[in-house]
């Protein structure tokens, strides 16, 4: 596990990831919060990765499976912006991976509907409502189904409303539409570590949120209310999908519903295997 590039993209960052998610990532690093190196999220790949968005690796895989008519998508585990590989990968899906993906499958005549098999807690903000736009605005080009496997919650749900479509099994589960921002206070490892940190700064609010001193109101405020925005976007995003209004989306209060309740309240159409729904989309294609 990269510890430093994972505590670059979980701290001090928005993130519509299931809460449940956070404390397993949470507790697996809480006793090597002594990070002092950031590294460069190219140092998680080899070359063969890097190559991932090349024409020749395109025309070799363009990132969906066919079955039959239908192009099936797979989108698992946590959800980063850029992960530089068109499929899931190391237990990740990169939202530029999705993008490629789903714009091949738009463009592959052969193709007559699209199938997004999640099975995601969330992940980043950044990258998640631009995605969910682009597919929301391809509906009626080809029939978009988001076919859940088991579960979609946050920053996954966010795409999965943006289909025609959302299908979940009875015992998988929807929602947790929300944000949440990570700010980790290492100044008593530090000093318990014997060190000393300090920063020469321009501008008084440089790094506020910087994980070598206490938080302050003022940063804190900062923080909330890029929260409260990412959360403002969500909400409307999702109400805009689904069809409900906003205010029945807060009334969630970011809760995670099992298949059936989110069903009646509107966040998926339909209880069902993955099987029979993939079946029902393929008699929707009429081949």
């Amino acid at each position: 596990m990269n510890l430093p590039l994972l505590a670059q993209r979980l701290f001090n960052t928005p993130l519509a990831l299931h809460p449940l998610k956070a404390e397993v990532v949470m507790a697996a690093i809480s006793e090597r919060f002594g990070i002092t190196r950031i590294s460069s999220p190219a140092m998680m790949w080899d070359d063969d990765d890097r190559e991932s968005f090349s024409r020749k690796a395109r025309d070799r895989d363009p990132g969906y499976d066919k079955a039959g008519p239908v192009a099936v998508i797979s989108i698992e585990g946590t959800l980063v912006q850029k992960s530089g590989r068109l499929r899931p990968y190391s237990g990740m899906t990169g939202y530029d991976g999705i993008r490629q993906a789903f714009m091949a499958a738009l463009n592959d005549d052969s193709v007559k509907a699209i199938l997004l098999n999640i099975d995601s807690p969330g992940g980043e903000v950044a990258g998640c409502f631009d995605l969910a736009d682009f597919i929301y605005r391809a509906r009626g080009t080809k029939p978009i189904w988001s076919v859940l496997n088991e579960s979609a919650y946050s920053a996954a749900y966010a795409i999965a409303s943006a289909a025609d479509r959302i299908v979940v099994p009875r015992t998988g589960g929807v929602g947790s539409i929300g944000v949440i921002v990570m700010h980790v206070d290492w100044t008593q490892k530090i000093k318990d570590d014997g060190l000393s940190v300090s920063i020469i700064r321009f501008g008084d609010r440089k790094a506020e949120s910087n994980p070598y001193q206490k938080l302050s109101e003022q940063a804190r405020s900062a923080i909330q209310q890029d929260v409260d925005t990412m959360g403002a976007l969500f909400v409307s995003t999702v109400a805009r999908n689904r069809g409900l209004s906003e205010k029945a989306i807060r009334a969630t209060q970011a809760a995670t519903f099992i298949a059936a309740d989110g069903v009646e309240l509107g966040l998926a159409d339909a209880v069902a295997s993955p099987d029979a729904a993939f079946l029902e989309l393929i008699e929707l294609t009429g081949e």
